[in-house]
């Protein structure tokens, strides 16, 4: 992350993650069963940032829907689908380009 308040700000506000610890450099949060931990790198280019997470979910759909109607931006390529392999997913990026995809099996 590049800067901690508009980090925890996005999963906090936008995504209703918990703020599990705040450190000077560091950040942890977490839903459900899921924990993210961030470290501080000031120098990060989002435009060269290739860092993805895949995150488990039940509800996809209860999930996807609540996102929308709180106006977070999906990834242009991320809508709701089936996919070949079994999961039902969407993907969105955070304040850094992180990927982070959403997905639930079928």
């Amino acid at each position: 992350m590049r800067d901690k308040v508009l980090t925890k700000n996005f999963y906090v506000n936008q995504l209703n993650f918990k703020a599990l610890g705040e450190y000077p450099e560091y950040l942890i949060v977490a839903k459900d069963n899921i924990e993210i931990h961030f470290f501080e790198f000031k120098d990060l280019d989002p435009k060269e940032n290739y860092g993805q997470v895949y995150i488990r979910a039940d509800d996809i759909e209860v999930f996807y829907q609540s996102l929308l109607a709180n106006k977070i931006t999906i990834h242009p390529n991320g809508d709701l689908q089936l996919k070949p392999w079994g999961q039902k997913e969407f993907s969105l990026l955070d304040p850094d380009n992180n990927l982070l995809t959403f997905g639930q099996s079928i």
